[in-house]
């Protein structure tokens, strides 16, 4: 009879991957970025564990959406005080602050539990082609086919 194998935390190994962002849906970026960051990927995942992955995301700022999102997509926060609703575009967000956008998005397709805020701290974005974690992603470019 075998035994069901049971993932422990000392047989979790995280590597590093680079994910160009440069003309991809957003979306569906997003989507494989959480996917690495949940580490479902792996043979070992277990959803009880954080067994994901170091995910450096560049050329930011080059994201694309479809349709006509650009203009109507709007982000939402309140200071919690009456009337402290405030609001920004898409398109607005993407001239002052364009990593956010993929930040967002990366959060919002995370499950909502105790393990979130520990694999959002592994998501590492940056704009333009320069990143400071050249020793660690060396050979480690996330494939065009795998997205």
């Amino acid at each position: 009879m075998t035994k069901t194998y049971s993932t422990k935390a000392s047989d979790i190994k995280r590597e590093w991957h680079v994910v160009d962002a440069s003309d991809k849906v957003l979306g569906r970026l997003a989507t494989r970025i959480a996917s690495l960051l949940i580490g479902k990927h792996k043979p070992i995942f277990s959803r009880h564990l954080d067994t994901g992955d170091y995910v450096v995301v560049i050329n930011a700022e080059k994201v694309r959406v479809t349709g006509n999102k650009e203009k109507k997509k709007m982000y939402y926060r309140h200071s919690g005080y009456p009337g402290g609703l405030k609001s920004i575009s898409l398109e607005r967000m993407q001239e002052t602050h364009p990593t956010r956008i993929i930040e967002y998005a990366v959060k919002g397709m995370l499950p909502q539990n105790r393990l979130r805020a520990k694999r959002m701290k592994r998501l590492r974005i940056h704009i333009g082609d320069a990143h400071p974690y050249r020793g660690q992603t060396e050979n480690t470019q996330v494939k065009e086919n795998d997205e």
